[in-house]
């Protein structure tokens, strides 16, 4: 049976838990986080939160709470001593309320928005359908127009209006508004990449009747020139710091070495990181198997020493136990696989912690990085092209367009300095 007293050692901390109102509820959530795996330092703040949700929240009645007094409570909770509860970043905050809300939630009483109606589900459905079964794309490459489609949707086919109403101007302002999102100017290419998806859509839209003639046709895509920029990926004395901001033992940073050494020795896509299985590493045969989504090939690599030591302490040290099958999971409870862009945030992160300048900043700056490498130490064009992954020569040179009479030295980078 799951107590208090598994939680505090002083005595007065176990009373003041015990007496407080709801102590069978919180004790009833505490034992489920405890089952997930959760750390002791994540169940007293727990406990601690709950505590602090019936001082704020009006928990006294049978009632659901919503979600705007949750975020009123931590505002009011934060505001009565700052210093004491660590200071009031957002993440404070943010933490207060996931908290409250995971408790509320599991005793049945978060009152939760009903989710609006989908607009335009069935057509979505079928435009994917159609870019997996006839047009034979990646997965990546049908999510992400599937996003793009999903965000128009969204923003233009809401009560009454559907895809009939849709017009190019609102096309064109959904597409230009997008080269200053989150105060960021978007790439010529990122402008581009959206745009396709779109026209794609619309294309596929207009055979079916569902939308306006011609609107297929009027999404202009901003032209990208072939070798137009320097190289994006970080230098290998940068991507060396890179590595170093994970030498500690804490978990988190165990993984986070291992996805890094795995990104920079192998030049993976994040999601063929983010896909890497257990039995994709044959530890005898000391080869490691990739699956490449994009293409749909299968590529098999000789497992470096430092990859598999990295990996090989990451799964006997800080990997949760579960019956997943990925290599890399999330580091919060319950085990889960990372998300679709836990890599590349987490990869981006640690490059501005360093201060790196580069063009890219994520994840695929890491796989320009591995490109140039490769051609400083004097690979060709069509093997750099088969560690990539690539189909064609083509793809290969967006990674290696600087003058190759003065890279043909063998670089630097030796991988014994991350250890």
């Amino acid at each position: 049976m799951f107590e208090f007293k598994q939680l505090f050692r002083r005595a007065d901390a176990v009373q003041r838990h015990l007496a407080a109102p709801l102590a069978r509820s919180r004790l009833a959530y505490l034992r489920y986080r405890a089952e997930l795996g959760a750390k002791l330092s994540t169940l007293r703040g727990i406990a601690a939160a709950q505590l602090n949700a019936i001082r704020y929240l009006d928990l006294a009645q049978d009632r659901k709470v919503t979600l705007s007094e949750i975020a009123d409570a931590a505002d009011r909770w934060l505001a009565l001593d700052p210093a004491r509860r660590g200071g009031t970043s957002p993440s404070t905050r943010s933490s207060f309320i996931a908290q409250v809300k995971g408790w509320l939630h599991f005793a049945d009483r978060l009152q939760v928005p009903s989710p609006s109606p989908r607009q335009c589900a069935a057509e979505l459905d079928l435009f994917t359908d159609y870019m997996r079964r006839e047009r034979g794309w990646s997965e990546a490459t049908v999510q992400y127009r599937r996003s793009r489609v999903h965000e128009l949707m969204q923003r233009f086919c809401r009560g009454e209006h559907t895809l009939a109403d849709i017009t190019v101007t609102m096309i064109d302002q959904a597409l230009s508004e997008k080269r200053s999102a989150d105060g960021r100017s978007r790439s010529r290419a990122t402008l581009r990449n959206r745009a396709d998806a779109l026209r794609v859509f619309f294309r596929f839209a207009e055979d079916r009747g569902w939308c306006k003639p011609g609107l297929a046709a009027s999404i202009a895509s901003p032209r990208v020139y072939k070798q137009a920029t320097l190289p994006a990926g970080p230098s290998s004395e940068d991507l060396l710091r890179l590595i170093a901001t994970t030498a500690t033992d804490r978990p988190t940073d165990l993984r986070d070495r291992a996805i890094l050494l795995v990104l920079s020795v192998y030049g993976l896509r994040a999601g063929e990181a983010r896909g890497l299985l257990l039995e994709d590493i044959h530890w005898e045969a000391a080869t490691l198997r990739v699956q490449r989504p994009k293409t749909g090939r299968t590529d098999m690599f000789p497992l470096s020493l430092h990859v598999g030591n990295a990996i090989a302490r990451y799964l006997r040290e800080a990997r949760p136990r579960t019956d997943l099958r990925e290599v890399f999971l999330a580091s919060k409870t319950p085990a889960r696989p990372l998300g679709r862009s836990a890599i590349s945030s987490m990869v981006r992160k640690r490059m501005q912690l360093c201060g790196i300048d580069c063009q890219r900043l994520g994840a695929h700056a890491l796989r320009h990085a591995f490109a140039q490498r490769l051609l400083e130490e004097g690979f060709s064009i069509p093997e750099i092209g088969g560690c990539l992954g690539h189909r064609c020569p083509d793809a290969t040179a967006t990674y290696v367009k600087v003058g190759l009479a003065g890279l043909r030295e063998v670089a630097d980078f030796d991988l014994e300095g991350l250890l």
